[in-house]
């Protein structure tokens, strides 16, 4: 749902001091299917890093070592194949790891024996050296008539229910397949629903996953998502504080969300996202258009991002998500992991005839 800033929401005034001017996109689709939802409110380039208000990221010191970046493919961009299939694949391009979507056709939650299903698949995953983070962005694994429903915000609170079960359910596969964190996102408002009962709605439905991620021991890593309620970095942390600060609540950064809606430049929004960091999720994108592109075909610049990430420390999975790409999966994740290798600081391989450039 598309919204002026400030208007009814929580510390309004410090979110924006703090991070900067906020700007989103229109339409209200849901997940990656709301592509061409709207113009962001400053369509073209992205502001400078000063904002309206001159705040910047905190910079990270000089002589800061940077991490080696371990990087995974969605399977959701890999639907077409049969979960082992999309493993084996990865495994065989050299990728570090995978984010599973827990869906239908790949390690179906809702499918009996999940329990012994999830140990088969951490025995892949073991023998096949990818490490894993749980995604739960399918689309009607839930509901075969609504996309992304029931949502943590939905009047019925029977349907938040349902959704939250999930997300607890992925909490205790991801604890068992050893991931390093559950991905979430909050849904778009209702019709007819104001922000303070859906900011109210979202924080009672994520206190007994949060509950769940602590016991098992497994970030909670919520998606700000464009045209969903939390759709920003400054969202994010009206929940945070809303909720107490969790230990156990962390954030999955989107790089392409960054171009797409974000006051700062995606470089910054990993800086300022840095210590609540717990997952990144990675394509290429444009200003103002929610369409998640192959490397090359959007905006982004993309060695600065990566020397950024690098630059924090983080340690997890940084996944390529092109869920509208599975038609040709396989292409696509055999061309990815080659371009974030040339434009990621940490040694790469050399590239190879007929591969896009890094930079463009």
């Amino acid at each position: 749902m598309s919204r002026t800033p400030n208007q009814d929401r929580p510390n309004a005034a410090r979110d924006d001091a703090e991070y900067g001017a906020r700007a989103r996109a229109g339409g209200g689709g849901s997940g990656e299917d709301s592509a061409k939802g709207g113009a962001a409110q400053a369509p073209g380039q992205p502001p400078t890093a000063d904002g309206a208000t001159g705040v910047r990221p905190a910079p990270i010191p000089d002589g800061t070592a940077a991490h080696p970046l371990r990087f995974g493919y969605g399977t959701n961009g890999l639907a077409d194949l049969r979960l082992d299939d999309a493993l084996t694949l990865l495994a065989d391009l050299g990728y570090d790891g995978v984010g599973l979507t827990l869906d239908h056709m790949h390690l179906d939650p809702l499918a009996p024996d999940l329990a012994a299903r999830t140990r088969r698949v951490a025995h892949r995953l073991d023998a096949l050296g990818l490490g894993v983070t749980v995604e739960t962005g399918a689309r009607y694994v839930l509901d075969p008539r609504r996309k992304h429903g029931p949502s943590l915000l939905d009047p019925d609170p029977e349907d938040r229910a349902r959704r939250g079960d999930l997300l607890v359910r992925a909490v205790d596969v991801a604890a068992d397949l050893g991931a390093h964190a559950v991905h979430c996102f909050s849904g778009v408002t209702p019709a007819g629903t104001d922000e303070d009962t859906a900011w109210k709605r979202l924080a009672e439905s994520l206190a007994p996953v949060l509950d769940a991620a602590a016991t098992a021991g497994v970030p909670l890593a919520v998606e700000p998502e464009p045209g969903h309620l939390l759709s920003t970095l400054a969202d994010f942390h009206t929940l945070r504080r809303t909720l107490g600060d969790p230990e156990h609540l962390g954030l999955t950064l989107d790089i392409g969300h960054c171009q797409c809606l974000e006051p700062l430049p995606p470089a910054d929004c990993v800086r300022a996202a840095a210590p609540w960091l717990r997952h990144v999720q990675i394509e290429d994108m444009r200003r103002g258009v929610h369409e998640h592109l192959p490397f090359g075909d959007g905006e982004i610049d993309f060695p600065p991002v990566l020397e950024a990430l690098a630059a924090t420390g983080y340690q997890g999975l940084t996944v390529v998500e092109l869920p509208r790409h599975s038609h040709a999966g396989p292409h696509f994740a055999e061309r990815s992991l080659p371009f974030l290798r040339r434009a990621a600081p940490a040694p790469h391989r050399p590239d190879r005839p007929g591969e896009p450039s890094a930079t463009h």
